[in-house]
C-alpha cells in the first residue's frame, strides 16, 4: 500500500469490516487511539484501493450514511451497502444491528 502511515492504518482496518456491516469514523480513530476524526475522513476519502479497502463501509456515528468518494457518489455506497445486506431507512443505518468494532 501506498500512503501515509496513518493512511495505511486507516486502510488496513476498513479492510477488516466484514460484508453486512459498517464502521465509523470515530470507531476507526478510537481503534488508531487517535480523536483525529477529520484526518480518517480524510483517509478514507482518499481510499485508492476501493472496493477492495471498502470505504463504502464507513458511515457516521449517528448512522447516516455520510459521503462517498468513489464513482457513483453516495447513491452508488448505498447501493452497494443494500447489496451486502445492509438495510439503509431514510439515508440511515442501524448501528445497534450493524455496527461493526475493532
Amino acid at each position: 500500500m501506498q500512503g501515509s502511515t496513518f493512511q495505511i492504518r486507516v486502510w488496513q482496518l476498513i479492510a477488516k469490516i466484514p460484508k453486512g456491516k459498517v464502521t465509523t469514523y470515530k470507531e476507526i480513530a478510537k481503534a488508531l487511539n487517535t480523536k483525529a476524526y477529520r484526518a480518517v475522513g480524510s483517509a478514507v476519502a482518499k481510499n485508492p484501493y476501493a472496493p477492495k479497502v471498502p470505504c463504502h463501509r464507513v458511515v457516521n456515528s449517528n448512522g447516516n450514511i455520510g459521503n462517498y468518494s468513489a464513482n457513483g457518489g453516495v447513491a452508488k455506497k448505498i447501493e452497494l451497502l443494500k447489496s451486502e445486506g445492509v438495510e439503509i431507512v431514510d439515508n440511515k443505518i442501524d448501528l445497534d444491528r450493524f455496527l461493526h468494532t475493532f
